[in-house]
């Protein structure tokens, strides 16, 4: 059995989504940090979250070689 390349290849581009969703969030920090407090604490627990989204396909790629 021959280690799959996609495993790794996957990790990384995980890490570089994860890191330039970061960085997007936290240079809207100057602007979220004017809003009321609820709204902030609603804007982080939805941007929070909804970066798992875009890698279910990823993960199903890395398993199986197919986006679907």
């Amino acid at each position: 059995m021959t280690p799959s390349w996609r495993k790794p290849v996957g990790t990384l581009g995980i890490l570089m989504f994860i890191t330039v969703w970061c960085v997007l969030i936290v240079s809207l920090s100057a602007l979220v940090g004017t809003w009321p407090w609820f709204v902030q604490t609603v804007f982080y627990l939805v941007t929070g979250i909804v970066w798992i989204m875009p890698l279910k396909p990823v993960l199903l790629w890395m398993e199986t070689g197919r986006w679907r």
